[in-house]
């Protein structure tokens, strides 16, 4: 079992630490034991992390992952994975559902990645502003988002909270990721399809997602080579009005960007891994296998290193 009084002394994070145990939930370690029902990755991160002096080698996998949530989720210590699965669990599984909803991790608008983005009636996006982040990049990645987003917010720690709402524009909601866990709404988000930019949407989405939307409003795209398609493409797709654009945006990548086939494997995770599972592109054929690898007993998964 975790001993809590131990998991208490480890407040006190060495750097080192503090990274190795935010790296417990990266794409690597889950792509790892998806493909391979094991991960040598864990193993090692779990070695660096010391996490083994408060938990014992007779429970599983996943208790290393619940123990790794718990401390990421002290105030100090909150990584953007904290941020990431309180929208997850808030309000993508919440207040929406993986069958009318979808969630795209790390969603390229120009040079900006936007943290979160979730797809429902409308497109919306979410910028983390943990208490290790800092501010310096969020006036032009707002800037960015506006123009494939209608609503835009930025959910960030209560020590950001003052800086966030003096500087980004009125239509920009605030969230705040309280010490409880909790998420407070200190502003909403407006709703503004048409401030979006059709040549922007198209440069964020794929080429296959945009002929879909082309194709969806009765637009024809001629037969031209794989060369000339992108240019073809995108000059019908700048025609688009920007409501039309974001609005075939909205339904195409609904389908395109699903999650719903991911459902049952989530349900068989735990709580501090779902939003990871989620994240990554996975095989039908591996789900299982990632089940397997964090239910396996930890004296077994610490020899996959």
């Amino acid at each position: 079992m975790i001993d809590t009084a131990h998991t208490r002394k480890m407040v006190n994070l060495a750097t080192d630490q503090l990274a190795a145990i935010s790296r417990l939930f990266s794409s690597s370690v889950v792509r790892e034991m998806a493909r391979n029902g094991r991960s040598p990755l864990f193993s090692r991160l779990v070695t660096q992390s010391q996490m083994l002096r408060s938990i014992s080698l007779s429970e599983r996998v996943c208790t290393v992952f619940e123990a790794a949530f718990s401390l990421l989720k002290r105030e100090g210590y909150r990584h953007e994975y904290i941020y990431k699965a309180a929208l997850t669990h808030k309000i993508l599984l919440g207040k929406h559902s993986l069958q009318t909803a979808s969630m795209i991790n790390e969603f390229r608008v120009g040079d900006c990645k936007a943290d979160v983005a979730i797809l429902n009636g409308t497109a919306t996006v979410y910028e983390v502003k943990s208490e290790r982040d800092s501010l310096a990049r969020l006036e032009r990645q707002i800037a960015a988002y506006s123009t494939v987003f209608a609503k835009v917010y930025v959910i960030a720690a209560e020590s950001h909270i003052r800086s966030v709402v003096n500087s980004v524009p009125d239509f920009v909601g605030v969230l705040c990721l309280n010490s409880r866990h909790q998420i407070s709404t200190l502003r909403d988000a407006a709703d503004q399809p048409e401030r979006t930019s059709p040549s922007a949407i198209f440069d964020s989405i794929r080429t296959d997602e945009a002929r879909m939307i082309l194709s969806s409003f009765g637009v024809c795209v001629p037969c031209v080579p794989n060369t000339e398609l992108y240019a073809v493409l995108r000059d019908e797709f700048v025609k688009l009005d920007p409501v039309q654009a974001h609005e075939g945006m909205v339904r195409v990548l609904k389908k395109t960007r699903n999650l719903l086939p991911l459902s049952a494997l989530v349900d068989q995770l735990p709580l501090s891994l779902q939003t990871a599972a989620l994240s990554v592109p996975l095989r039908k054929v591996d789900h299982q296998h990632l089940v397997d690898a964090v239910n396996t007993p930890l004296k077994d998964a610490m020899g996959w290193a």
